[in-house]
């Protein structure tokens, strides 16, 4: 007996495999934000140091907030060829869910050590901590990290 299909035929590709969630996208970017600014300084070769510095007072916070990308960097490229490794691809949500872990835990690190809670800080942290929640729960998601069998 067929199982009914949980989603629509057009979330599908041309394998059987779901498509990818926007908020997937959208974790990885939020995981991968420390990047995203230095690509940004980078890109902006004069005011380079500057935009550094309104971000990244402390250096130390910098470097350190470069390490949740890296797991959120190599999702993004294995994504488009997840048929290839399906047991890493599998397995590569709970890293997301461990290096969301390790950012939500960082911030409030930093809020109990006296950092200022300001609006930008605490939209991050409401980010991070729906992020977190978004990747533990979602069907869709943990059914996108499950490659069709066929």
């Amino acid at each position: 007996m067929l199982m009914p299909e949980l989603y629509p035929p057009s979330d599908y590709d041309t394998h059987g495999n779901l498509k990818t969630p926007f908020l997937f996208w959208c974790t990885l970017l939020l995981q991968a934000r420390t990047w995203f600014v230095l690509v940004l300084a980078a890109a902006s070769r004069q005011q380079g140091d500057a935009i550094l510095g309104v971000f990244y007072p402390d250096r130390d916070n910098f470097w350190f907030g470069l390490l949740p990308g890296v797991p959120a960097a190599l999702a993004f490229m294995m994504s488009g060829r997840r048929h290839l490794y399906p047991r890493l691809w599998s397995a590569w949500r709970w890293v997301l869910i461990a290096a969301q872990i390790v950012v939500l835990g960082w911030q409030l690190v930093l809020l109990w050590q006296g950092e200022v809670l300001t609006g930008v800080t605490l939209a991050l942290l409401i980010a991070d901590i729906f992020a977190l929640w978004w990747l533990c729960t979602s069907r869709r998601l943990r059914d996108y990290f499950t490659l069709s069998r066929e």
